[in-house]
């Protein structure tokens, strides 16, 4: 008997590498209670808050894989309750994308016609878990011929759109005030000289209102529906940008944030350095593959 209970906890290391073969090329820290976590704590939390972001690194291949588990998790959790946005579809091809749903078209188009990203399959696993689940999936992204406008002309040249055109679009004008989010921006551009004016601070703006108004839209239209929201790890890092606009957007709105990263510090990271990043973070394994350089 005692043999068969030693054995019993040898393998439990090994039965849990059975259940997540990744688990050893992934680390989630819980923010505000200061210790490691899991998949199953972040999907527990998911009660008591209404959008869950993923802010992502597009190229992590384990990254990847966290969304995949984590919104196959959500949708095992909330049938028919659960929604999928993503940064990788603008809403001009919803249509399109709500026809691969409903099995009218095929894959190759959902990808030719829905400009789908060049690295879809990291994405596809998710879709076909919204298709399989009768789930919907928001295309929320501003479409890029618009963001490049405000890039080239500023934000004003989106008033010369059509009615149509500016249905795509968070209304206008776009709140593009500046502050913390502004400042992290012009960082990560380089400062202020090589960034330049703020037309493409104006473009980003654009991206993450636009991604906000849809997902408030689609809660004000969906009651009680769990919505998992996957970005650039920019647009929601700090619960800034995308997530900043949802706010004003659905001001009684709650949001979990998860930051991932692929980490040099994998192997014994400071996790004080990521505390007010998310109210999880995952840093993955960089010396993995990336899904794409």
């Amino acid at each position: 008997m005692k043999f068969t209970a030693l054995l019993f906890l040898l393998l439990i290391p090994t039965f849990a590498f059975c259940q997540d073969p990744m688990a050893q090329n992934y680390k989630i820290y819980n923010t505000a209670k200061q210790r490691l976590a899991t998949a199953d704590e972040i999907i527990a939390d998911l009660d008591k808050a209404d959008v869950l972001f993923f802010g992502e690194e597009h190229n992590d291949s384990t990254g990847h894989y966290l969304e995949s588990l984590l919104f196959k998790k959500i949708a095992d959790k909330y049938p028919g309750k659960a929604a999928l946005s993503m940064e990788m579809f603008q809403t001009d091809c919803q249509t399109i994308l709500n026809e691969y749903l409903a099995d009218l078209i095929r894959e190759k188009n959902l990808i030719s016609e829905g400009r789908a990203w060049k690295n879809y399959k990291d994405y596809r696993p998710m879709v076909e878990t919204a298709k399989a689940a009768h789930l919907p999936v928001i295309a929320a992204n501003a479409p890029t011929r618009y963001t490049n406008m405000v890039t080239r002309n500023s934000l004003s040249s989106l008033d010369k759109l059509s009615p149509t055109a500016k249905g795509w679009l968070a209304p206008l004008p776009i709140d593009t005030a500046t502050g913390v989010y502004y400042e992290k921006f012009v960082t990560i551009m380089g400062g202020h000289n090589a960034m330049g004016n703020l037309k493409i601070y104006q473009s980003q703006n654009v991206w993450d209102a636009t991604m906000g108004w849809n997902i408030a839209q689609f809660l004000k239209a969906h009651s009680g529906y769990k919505v998992f929201q996957v970005n650039g790890g920019f647009h929601s890092e700090e619960k800034l940008g995308t997530a900043a606009q949802l706010k004003k957007y659905l001001p009684k709105v709650r949001i979990i944030n998860i930051q991932a990263y692929a980490d040099e510090s994998f192997d014994n990271p400071d996790w004080s350095k990521f505390a007010k990043l998310g109210d999880y973070v995952i840093l993955t394994n960089p010396k993995l593959a990336k899904t794409f350089e």
